[in-house]
């Protein structure tokens, strides 16, 4: 097909179907217009091939045929934006290959890393000294090109008079780990200039975001050592449009079939009891933790007050336990059955890894910004195993993601704030090997105590010997040995994902007066319950956290019925989930009731603030008895024995009390205070 017939065919279809948009676009200011390729195949399928083949030159003679119009403003550059592209140009990253060089493709992923807006030339006008030729250099490389002959003969020397300048933005656009099967996701980068590069544009496509491509394969050389041209060359992508996509349900594709099962499963008696059973059918046990594993794929519901404040609704959770108990199989299981998801090991894994990181921008120079897991795993999950064993650097990036939901980076000379909407399923293993629950959970692992702190749920995964379950888990174990097929799973994999990816995005639960009333009475029962009869706080049996955790939770319920309100039965579920979960690991063996300082808010408990607070009551009492400031231990010892403490529990709080510096030993067998 000729030019002028390609021209001509352009015209047609932009009268007839976006003359308004054009006109609207012109008269903001704008040089681009979006055209819809489908609608193209219906008016012309003869220069739709030809775009599929040959895009950089169709578009050219699109661009002429806006100039042909008669206009508000002179138009005298003009990108054609192509959308609507359909399945059959759509590619993987890793199936690109040379035979794709110049052909029109769709490609979709997520930004692992993007540079900043620079300058970029394209063209360069050079005037030869000797015949005053003008010579046109295209700049296609990532190294600025000055002619090497002129037509009269010269070589070298050519004096520059113009170069034309575009926003150019590289990006590194990786393969999301839902499309692919196991293998390791691919990379390429892509170029994007001019009108791709608006602040508004800019916005929607952050680190982390997924995206649709539509553009060409183009080749760069690559540059040797010496200075010589490789023979092999590098492919990236020149864009011509993008699209940021909506993520919420991974882009699965459910059908009708598929909604049915998934309502039936809803309508079932009991549905958070049916998916624990079908959630991890091989891994024996763990009842409980499969329950709350359930609820947390399901997730609460995020909101967004008038202020601007966010209350997250995913919920992170914590496994401590046992080596050999299971949490590694549990979290395997659970990555195939999210719908989006992220496994690391904290082992192999780095702060500027699971958050973000700036490195050096290979593509256009300078720095550029990467994104890690848990921004990558956005809207999705990230699953830690071996959380304990990364470094206290590491884990203290993890305190702004967890809570706010945000990363906020500042480094060479980048400054930004990227989106985590992250749920959070981590297992970490006791210092000692096994789990003690007479000792504290920030003693026994080793995390800080505000990063134990912001996980909804932290459960003990506890490897005991009971000869009845012992018995029942061998044969258990034994029979999947036996038969590996022999496992009772009612429900599929595929179908499990694609239930939470519908609950997740399409049901949006609201509390009702009786769950909020169930809720409150918990609470405040709760609260009141670290009371002693004198009405001083002894213990804090729960805090403002874990009623966000019981919200969330009462949420989480609702969805697995689809339903649209939080019903009593909700609440209480998600009563007895964190009342279990408390007594586990929370409750204090002297005093037999909870006190939510064992989880990791501090390394002291209720009973040992107790005793403190009583041993500096008997210093003040003995210095005012003995009219000095230095008291006897021995008389401290004896008045504390009369109030019932033990001597265990003086030389404890005696000691915390000199680590803390309220009081020293002037002399051997003395103390006084500060």
């Amino acid at each position: 097909m000729e030019v002028d017939e390609q021209i001509k065919i352009f015209r047609e279809f932009i009268e007839q179907n976006h003359y308004p948009q054009l006109l609207e676009a012109v008269r903001k200011g704008n040089n681009f217009l979006i055209l819809d390729f489908l609608g193209l195949i219906k008016f012309n399928t003869e220069i739709t091939d030809e775009i599929l083949e040959n895009p950089e030159e169709l578009l050219k003679a699109a661009e002429l045929a806006v100039k042909e119009f008669d206009l508000p403003k002179k138009v005298t550059k003009f990108n054609l934006r192509l959308i609507n592209i359909p399945d059959s140009q759509k590619i993987l990253i890793s199936e690109i290959r040379s035979k794709h060089l110049k052909k029109l493709i769709r490609l979709e992923g997520i930004i692992r890393q993007k540079s900043t807006v620079r300058p970029h030339v394209t063209t360069a006008k050079f005037e030869c000294p000797s015949c005053g030729n003008i010579l046109n250099v295209l700049q296609l490389d990532s190294k600025y090109k000055e002619p090497s002959r002129c037509g009269c003969g010269r070589k070298g020397k050519f004096k520059e008079i113009a170069k034309e300048l575009v926003d150019g933005q590289g990006l590194v656009l990786e393969e999301a780990v839902e499309d692919l099967d196991g293998a390791q996701p691919k990379r390429i980068n892509v170029f994007l200039k001019e009108d791709l590069v608006s602040p508004i544009t800019e916005r929607r496509s952050s680190p982390g975001s997924k995206i649709r491509i539509v553009g060409w394969v183009v080749e760069v050389p690559i540059t040797l050592r010496t200075g010589g041209q490789s023979t092999k060359f590098e492919l990236i992508v020149e864009a011509n449009s993008i699209e940021t996509l909506n993520d919420d349900t991974i882009d699965m594709q459910i059908s009708d079939q598929d909604l049915e099962a998934i309502k039936e499963i809803a309508k079932s008696p009991d549905p958070l009891r049916l998916l624990a059973d079908n959630i991890a059918p091989s891994i024996y046990g763990h009842d409980k933790i499969k329950e709350a594993i359930v609820l947390q794929l399901a997730g609460g519901c995020r909101k967004v007050r008038p202020d601007g404040i966010t209350t997250r609704g995913d919920m992170h959770m914590l496994l401590i336990g046992d080596p050999g108990s299971g949490k590694s199989q549990l979290l395997s299981r659970v990555a195939k059955v999210a719908p989006k998801a992220r496994f690391v090991s904290g082992k192999g894994a780095t702060g500027a890894g699971l958050t973000a990181s700036v490195v050096k921008d290979e593509f256009l120079g300078g720095w550029s910004l990467e994104a890690g897991t848990l921004v990558l795993a956005n809207r999705g999950f990230a699953i830690i195993d071996e959380l304990d064993k990364m470094g206290k650097e590491d884990t203290s990036a993890l305190h702004e993601a967890l809570e706010q939901q945000t990363v906020s980076i500042a480094k060479a000379n980048i400054q930004a704030t990227l989106h985590c909407e992250t749920t959070v399923l981590a297992a970490a293993n006791p210092k000692h090997g096994r789990f003690d629950p007479y000792d504290l959970v920030a003693t026994q692992i080793d995390l800080p105590p505000t990063l134990i702190n912001r996980f909804d749920l932290i459960f003990p995964v506890k490897d005991l010997p009971n000869r009845e379950k012992d018995e029942l888990a061998a044969a258990f174990i034994l029979n999947l040995h036996k038969d590996p097929k022999n496992i009772i799973s009612t429900i599929s994999t595929e179908l499990i994902k694609k239930f939470f990816a519908y609950a997740r995005s399409k049901v949006n639960p609201r509390m009702s007066d009786a769950a909020i009333e169930e809720i409150k009475e918990y609470y405040v029962s709760m609260r009141n319950s670290g009371l002693s009869d004198e009405g001083n706080i002894k213990s804090i049996p729960i805090t403002a956290r874990q009623l966000e955790a019981l919200v969330r939770l009462s949420e989480a319920s609702a969805k697995l019925r689809l339903s649209k309100q939080v019903s009593k039965k909700d609440a209480q579920i998600a009563i007895g989930l964190i009342d279990y979960c408390l007594n586990q690991i929370a409750k204090d063996s002297e005093t037999g009731k909870i006190d939510i300082d064992r989880l990791g808010g501090s390394k002291i408990t209720a009973t040992q603030r107790n005793t403190i607070s009583e041993m500096k009551e008997i210093i003040n009492l003995l210095e005012e008895q003995l009219q000095s400031k230095i008291i006897p231990i021995e008389n401290i010892v004896e008045v504390a024995k009369d109030k019932n403490i033990t001597q265990e529990k003086i030389d404890d709080a005696l000691e915390k009390l000199r680590r803390s510096g309220d009081i020293f030993e002037p002399k051997r067998g003395f103390v006084q205070r500060l």
